[in-house]
């Protein structure tokens, strides 16, 4: 009885140590300054898990959401929070078409891809996003981004919310990124 127990633990243990195999991460990410403005520019990876090829293949849309956050460090109150903003993204399979297509919610711009890896490198380039305007930002201050790719399990069908929940191949989602925005010493 007790190796039986052993054995379930191990197995437990080996699945939740491998839960991240499959999560969304930021790789670099950085600002830069021009024309009044602070802009993001960052590169993700996406790693899909058998499971989810497999329901990617037969139709099933995967929803995935990036969270951008900007954040004015306060030494005794909470961080000011600056911007929050959030690109949703769709990757669908089109078998008749035999196309994964990438759609950004937030403009309505629809890609088409003859492999899945050029549809998730579609999906992993962030470019020219501006977070805030140079007048808004105080040179004395600092200021934290934060990033987070976060898998939508709840747009997935309902027979297929229920395997997800205990299931390692489907922990899609990222965990948040944070570095400093380097604020110009030069800016009023």
């Amino acid at each position: 009885m007790q190796r039986y127990i052993l054995g379930l633990l191990l197995i437990l243990f080996l699945n939740f140590a491998n839960a991240n195999d499959f999560a969304a991460q930021v790789k670099h990410a950085e600002t830069s300054h021009q024309n009044g403005y602070y802009f993001l520019a960052a590169d993700l990876e996406y790693h899909l898990s058998p499971q989810s090829k497999e329901a990617l293949q037969n139709g099933v849309p995967l929803f995935w959401h990036v969270d951008v956050h900007l954040n004015q460090v306060r030494d005794f109150w909470w961080d000011k929070v600056k911007l929050k903003y959030s690109l949703r993204y769709q990757l669908q399979y089109h078998a008749l078409l035999n196309m994964y297509r990438v759609k950004n919610e937030n403009t309505g711009e629809i890609h088409n891809f003859s492999t899945l890896s050029a549809a998730l490198d579609n999906m992993s380039i962030i470019r020219g996003l501006p977070l805030i305007n140079t007048k808004n930002v105080v040179a004395n201050h600092d200021y934290v981004i934060a990033i987070k790719i976060l898998f939508e399990d709840d747009e997935l069908p309902l027979p297929l919310q229920t395997q997800v929940i205990a299931n390692p191949q489907w922990q899609l989602s990222g965990d948040w990124t944070y570095w400093n925005l380097l604020v110009d010493k030069m800016q009023p």
